[in-house]
């Protein structure tokens, strides 16, 4: 069930806001790994069959609202924008009016207007008389132009004709086609009609074609949202909420009377209209253009709000405005952006999005007027300026909210001051906290990719597997205080003191090797850096045991073998995926191309290569959660055995016969032991719509053998591309996906 009542997302980490809204139900897992890996930003080769002359994509921050309650349906409002407190704004303004029962929003008839032009038109009456009583046969003719659409339910509705004398004193007679689009923005489904019906106009009324394009002004796709805000939430305090109260009311009834204020009051409600129509793939522009047409209906430029007081004296607001949104059809389908916005916002039709828009709009107005009326809008623009400054300046994310709050108190709010305070804070903080400046140790660990054996390896049989070498260096350091661990490529800075509870898994691993090397009564601070990353079924957590292990060991001056360290490791692999193989905790600390059975008494057999096989990892952006993985497979196990024990054992002979051709090199065997093995893979359930088509893509642009790799349900694949590596490596990049790793 959706929650929208999200409090302290601005205090979370990316990775742990992301959590949240999908443990919110706000969120598929699946979408909440595509925002932490970026895949949904639109790829340059995506961005080429949008517009001309392409030359790169550019970015803006996509954040979130949440508190919306419209119409009894929780909402979190994806907002795309880079100016410093709107989304804070309509946060709290959502908030406010969460607890007076949310947003009324409803919506009219959503049609769009398409306009055709006559002129020479030498009698007008006749001219008008003829379309007037063509309007069924021209309306039938509409839907025949598209016959899709009325079988959805949309279609041409009605049509209307209207006639205007130009400034050069000419006659023309426009014909207004009512189109309803259903759930698609529907430019170019009205544009179509208009084109393909104007001949036949001309054939039955005379005159000459004009302009054949529709109107923005989406005046038949009317909007009206509606909040109450009891009177008391405004402040604690009665006279001082009273005060809030009617300074909105006059700031409101100013933009009504007055154009110039008008402008900026209409302007800050389309900050949130705008953020919304960008983070959903709409056309903000033809939203803009609306709803500013229509603020000047009746001659005179002012609000698209009415505040006011009702009769127990709390504040009721109302925004009425054109919105013809879309949530299907055009640029949506060419923008993994806006499938994931979508996703955010919850909405299942256009109509359900153009009223989340108006509430958002409505939410924004009293951000606004609430800041002017009380502390003035500045206050809450540094606020936000200086974390963007922060961020401008690298500033650590162990110093950013203190040096936030001293650039807010200093006044200069500047990239020079937060450097500077950056400097005094890390002249104030024990020098143990500073790796640079500290006595420090490193430990390096290897990434793995498994060419075959995945899930069978469990069950007693072989797996595969060559190193990704130098995968993970672990740094570290003396810590007087605390354990601090900070990981910028995976997004991880956290610190704990010992026995806390509600620890993460990273930190709970940390502790096992802190115990496990006897140093429970030290604290550490340990710096990550990783080639491979988190949740993509290469290792990264073993990986990460690996090289931390090594590093405190080195710096304890410990003498520890690689027997040693694959121990502790595969301790810390069982936090983290419950029965591990033990395939990936080898190959990070022995780093050698490996045939691997699980609980065998001989060592794995080591694979020694003339030649590193061609190979491309991608990594998809999906996390694929390997305790699960592995937890679903023994349950389909469990129920069909016999089925599963022969799956096992093809994958098996698959993986020895693929050995045998790694070590000759002979790689088209080994690519096809690859295609089928990914086929068995599919067949236990752990390969994913996605992950088949990386496969495909790979396969059509060159690659002998192509697979997922790791637990699957996600994850990475990896690619035999003997000749054609630099192909397959672009065509998986310009589709949106990581290159991990590049071998020839």
């Amino acid at each position: 069930m959706r929650n929208s009542k999200i409090s302290g997302l601005y205090r979370q980490s990316i990775p742990d806001r992301i959590k949240t809204l999908v443990d919110n139900g706000i969120l598929k897992e699946r979408d909440g790994a595509k925002l932490l890996a970026g895949t949904t930003v639109q790829s340059v080769a995506q961005a080429d069959r949008m517009t001309e002359n392409v030359v790169g994509v550019f970015g803006l921050p996509l954040g979130v609202a949440p508190h919306f309650l419209v119409n009894n349906r929780d909402h979190v409002v994806p907002m795309v924008v880079e100016e410093p407190s709107i989304i804070a704004g309509v946060s709290g303004a959502a908030k406010l009016i969460r607890t007076g029962g949310g947003f009324t929003v409803a919506t009219d008839d959503s049609l769009l207007v398409g306009q055709i032009q006559m002129h020479d038109v030498d009698d007008p009456a006749a001219f008008i008389g003829k379309l007037d009583r063509a309007k069924a046969e021209l309306q039938e003719l509409a839907n025949v132009i598209q016959p899709n659409l009325v079988k959805r339910g949309g279609g041409t509705k009605g049509i209307e004709v209207f006639q205007h004398s130009l400034p050069n004193g000419e006659t023309i007679v426009v014909l207004h086609l009512l189109v309803d689009t259903c759930d698609a923005m529907g430019a170019n489904v009205v544009n179509t009609i208009c084109e393909r019906l104007a001949p036949e106009i001309q054939r039955i009324a005379g005159g000459s074609i004009g302009l054949r394009i529709l109107s923005n002004l989406a005046d038949r796709a009317m909007v009206s949202a509606r909040a109450r805000v009891p009177l008391l939430e405004l402040a604690e305090d009665a006279q001082a909420a009273a005060e809030i109260r009617d300074g909105i009311v006059r700031a409101n009834q100013f933009a009504l009377a007055d154009p110039y204020r008008a402008a900026t009051h209409n302007k800050g409600i389309m900050n949130g209209i705008d953020a919304l129509a960008i983070a959903t793939g709409n056309d903000w522009r033809a939203i803009a253009a609306g709803a500013h047409a229509y603020a000047a209906r009746d001659g005179q430029y002012k609000s698209l709000t009415d505040w006011s007081v009702d009769d127990n004296g709390d504040l009721v607001g109302t925004l009425t405005l054109p919105l013809k949104p879309g949530t299907v059809g055009g640029s949506l389908q060419s923008n993994p952006g806006a499938h994931v916005g979508l996703a955010l916002s919850g909405v299942e039709t256009a109509s359900e999005l153009a009223e989340l828009m108006a509430a958002t709009g409505l939410a924004q107005n009293l951000a606004a007027l609430r800041a002017l009326t009380t502390s003035g809008i500045q206050k809450g623009h540094m606020a936000l300026h200086a974390r963007s400054v922060a961020t401008s300046a690298d500033i650590p994310n162990e110093y950013f909210d203190d040096i936030v709050t001293a650039l807010i108190k200093s006044g200069e709010v500047k990239i020079w001051k937060a450097k500077e305070l950056l400097t005094e804070f890390k002249a104030r903080r024990p020098s143990n906290q500073s790796m640079a400046a500290a006595e420090t140790a490193r430990g390096c660990a290897a990434g793995k990719v498994i060419l075959l054996g995945e899930h069978a390896v469990v069950y007693g049989r072989h797996a595969l597997a060559l190193p990704i070498e130098e995968a993970v260096v672990a740094t570290v350091c003396d810590n007087s205080s605390q354990m601090w661990l900070a990981a910028p490529d995976w997004d991880i800075s956290e610190n704990w003191r010992a026995g806390d509870a509600d620890q993460s898994g990273a930190a709970t691993v940390v502790n096992l090797i802190v115990a496990e090397l006897g140093a429970t009564e030290r604290n550490f601070s340990i710096e990550i850096a990783s080639r491979v990353p988190l949740g993509m079924g290469l290792g990264s957590s073993a990986s990460f045991a690996v090289a931390v292990i090594r590093a405190m060991a080195n710096f304890m001056r410990l003498e520890l073998d690689n027997d040693d360290v694959n121990r502790i490791a595969l301790k810390c692999e069982e936090i983290t995926h419950g029965t591990p193989s033990g395939v990936d905790n080898y190959l990070a600390t022995f780093a050698r191309p490996i045939l691997f059975k699980a609980g065998g008494e001989r060592s794995p057999e080591q694979i020694n290569l003339t030649d590193i096989p061609p190979l491309v990892i991608a990594a998809s952006g999906v996390y694929g959660n390997t305790k699960t993985l592995i937890d679903g497979v023994r349950q389909r196990y469990e129920v069909n055995k016999a089925q599963y024990a022969a799956l096992f054992n093809n994958i098996d002979e698959l993986t020895l016969m693929g050995a045998t051709a790694l070590a000759e090199g002979n790689y088209e065997k080994l690519g096809s032991a690859m295609n089928i093995c990914q086929g068995l893979l599919n067949a236990i359930g752990v390969s994913t719509p996605e992950l088949e088509n990386m496969v495909a893509m790979a396969r059509d642009a060159g690659a002998l053998g192509a697979k997922l790799t790791g637990a699957g349900g996600g994850g990475s694949i990896v690619a035999l591309c003997p000749g054609k590596v630099d192909e397959v490596s672009r065509t998986l990049a310009e589709a949106g996906y990581q290159i991990v790793f590049i071998s020839e």
